[in-house]
């Protein structure tokens, strides 16, 4: 692999650890000034009206129909049900700790879809790696685990509805293979979204314009870091290699986020924040092997050989 091709996917993986950890705090900066529909609305909406602008100035490209349907229900699995089904949890009384637990399942649960469906292949030590990693999530927020006294059990389905459609959207987006512009395949999902959360805050009477300068820029830190950098680096990433390695940063992100919050909000950082980290490094160095698998170093010579063996029957039917 050149060098500058592993320099851009280590900024890549690193900068998807970094941006999806950050959708946890601009999370809790917006639902601070605001309800959890408020903010999604006012997130999607405002997204979306930048992207559609700049599709309109740059792009103003033929997207095929089942291009856009795709996306769409990608768009609607990975965010609309997703965010809705981590935010509902925590607003039912599901500790956070618990849900980031359930949702912590998403990358096994995601590996096995395609590598049973798919056949993308995954070697045992990433499955070692993934399931030292889910481990370390454990460690990480141990301490913010716990089962709400008085709550109906029925509510901690909820956030494992939001880890198996994030683990159907991620199976939907590798089996479509799609070469279709990542900024294009954003504004499609984005806009679901967008659509999906302004009826539900409107069913649910949160359909308001907060005048709080703090909500606008907890929206902006939304925008920005967690759905552009966070989502966008989470596709561009699963483009470039496989579920079990995108999977394994994934794991990396509750200790990060543990130092956002030490950062930002002044939250102590334990000694169980410290190993679970260093578990998840661990996990990360495991599951690296997928890189360079000698599967994906055969595929080429496999679809080179092929014209040669069919060149002449091929030629043949063509003269006659």
């Amino acid at each position: 692999m050149p060098r500058h091709t592993k320099l851009v996917e280590g900024a890549g993986a690193v900068g998807l650890v970094i941006m999806w950890s950050s959708g946890f705090i601009g999370a809790q900066l917006g639902t601070d000034t605001a309800n959890t529909l408020t903010v999604l609305m006012w997130r999607f909406d405002l997204v979306t009206v930048g992207l559609l602008a700049w599709w309109l100035l740059f792009r103003r490209v033929r997207i095929p129909a089942r291009q856009v349907l795709t996306q769409a229900g990608i768009g609607f699995l990975a965010q609309t049900v997703y965010l809705w089904s981590v935010f509902g949890a925590v607003e039912l009384g599901v500790s956070s700790g618990t849900t980031s637990l359930i949702d912590a399942l998403q990358p096994l649960f995601a590996t096995a879809l395609v590598a049973t469906l798919l056949f993308e292949r995954v070697t045992r030590r990433q499955w070692v790696g993934l399931t030292i990693g889910f481990a370390g999530v454990a460690i990480v927020i141990s301490g913010d685990f716990q089962l709400s006294e008085g709550a109906p059990l029925w509510i901690y389905f909820i956030p494992f509805i939001g880890m198996i459609s994030l683990s159907i959207a991620t199976f939907l987006g590798k089996k479509a293979r799609s070469d279709t512009n990542l900024l294009d395949c954003l504004l499609i999902q984005c806009s679901v979204s967008a659509v999906s959360f302004t009826i539900l805050a409107a069913f649910a009477d949160q359909l308001t314009v907060p005048q709080d300068i703090d909500f606008w820029k907890a929206i902006a830190f939304g925008i920005v870091f967690s759905t552009i950098g966070g989502y966008g680096l989470y596709w561009w990433n699963l483009r470039r290699t496989s579920v079990a390695r995108v999977g394994s940063l994934i794991y990396l992100t509750p200790p990060t986020t543990a130092l956002w919050a030490s950062w930002w909000f002044g939250d102590p950082i334990t000694t169980t924040t410290v190993v679970g980290m260093a578990i998840c490094l661990g996990a990360v160095y495991l599951a690296r092997e997928d890189v360079r698998t000698p599967l994906a170093s055969k595929k080429p010579a496999a679809r080179q050989s092929r014209p040669d063996q069919q060149s002449m029957p091929e030629t043949e039917k063509s003269r006659t």
